[in-house]
């Protein structure tokens, strides 16, 4: 069944932009070092689940763009590159702590930045939308994934 996830990444370090560029727009969902994220991409997310593409610590957080989960999840790489600030001495090939999967972008939109999220009362259960929420992946319903791609996506 599909799912449906928001997932947060810091434009500094990989913007949605940046993943057009990439071959086939397609970038592993690296660096997550949270164990509740990273049970999502291990243990629910399939290949096709849908994906809102979140902008996070930035001058104009929001959703830019949609996307799609490419990957089953496998070995994050930088956890074992010891010059990565994602390295963990405690994480082995044997025995891998982190994991990840590989997005694929579809579709550059117009920002939705998270004030025009928090306007909808069709949206105000969205953990992004929640004080104190700090998770870089978070489930989205779908009912709330198609009510912001029907009313509030517009494409570029």
């Amino acid at each position: 069944m599909k799912k449906y996830w928001l997932m947060k990444s810091e434009p500094s370090e990989c913007s949605f932009e940046s993943v057009l560029e990439m071959p086939q727009q397609t970038v592993p969902w690296f660096g997550v070092r949270n164990y509740q994220a990273r049970n999502f991409m291990r243990d629910q997310m399939t290949v096709g689940d849908s994906v809102l593409f979140y902008h996070s610590s930035c001058a104009y957080p929001g959703i830019a763009g949609l996307a799609h989960v490419a990957s089953s999840a496998h070995p994050d790489e930088t956890q074992f590159d010891q010059n990565s600030v994602y390295f963990d001495p405690k994480s082995s090939r044997q025995n891998p702590r982190w994991v990840c999967v590989d997005v694929r972008a579809d579709e550059a939109i117009e920002l939705i930045g998270i004030s025009e999220l928090r306007k909808y009362p069709e949206l105000a259960q969205m953990r992004v939308l929640q004080k104190g929420n700090r998770l870089s992946i978070t489930p989205v319903t779908k009912e709330e994934y198609l009510f912001i791609v029907k009313r509030l996506v517009k494409k570029i």
